[in-house]
């Protein structure tokens, strides 16, 4: 039997770790609020309308794959940081005062270990932290203008406790897939 050499390098060793997506952009500074399904379907309820004094907003990458909360804008957070100045702009002269932001999967106060030399621990957590980043960093943009009226939020569970509710929640969703959250 050969002798295993340990010097030979593996292919982990060769192949560098992908740079993730938000590297490219600054930290998150501080950590945005949440709201629960239950509090964004009662402003439903209610008779309130996104875009009507709050935005909800879809981070997701696939345009909505499955469905997503009615009148949700599309922002994915991959290409979100550099429209964030021109989004506040056009929200805070529309009078809206809370934007919440969901991905697939949005938790909050969930320690989440930073994944590469420098970015922060951000005690907040999901399958990709799409939602609590573009949350964070928009509440950094708000909290820079000085402003106190407008505030950015994560749905806390994102779009996947939403339709696992059903019932009401998948009501007020547009385009629901059934197989898709199953």
């Amino acid at each position: 039997m050969a002798a295993s050499n340990t010097n030979v390098p593996t292919t982990a060793d060769v192949i560098a770790p992908e740079t993730p997506w938000h590297a490219a952009f600054p930290p998150v500074k501080g950590l945005p609020g949440h709201v629960t399904k239950e509090e964004v379907l009662s402003w439903f309820l209610r008779g309130e309308k996104s875009g009507m004094g709050f935005v909800l907003v879809d981070v997701r990458r696939m345009d909505h794959k499955g469905g997503t909360i009615r009148g949700s804008l599309n922002l994915p957070a991959q290409s979100l940081y550099p429209s964030i100045p021109a989004l506040y702009a056009v929200l805070k002269s529309a009078g809206v005062e809370a934007v919440v932001w969901y991905c697939g999967l949005c938790f909050h106060y969930k320690p989440l270990e930073p994944r590469f030399e420098g970015e922060p621990t951000l005690g907040l957590g999901s399958s990709s932290g799409r939602g609590p980043r573009a949350a964070g960093w928009f509440q950094d943009y708000i909290d820079g203008k000085g402003d106190k009226q407008m505030k950015s939020c994560v749905l806390r569970g994102g779009i996947k406790e939403w339709a696992k509710a059903g019932g009401k929640f998948v009501e007020w969703m547009d385009g629901f897939e059934e197989e898709v959250w199953r």
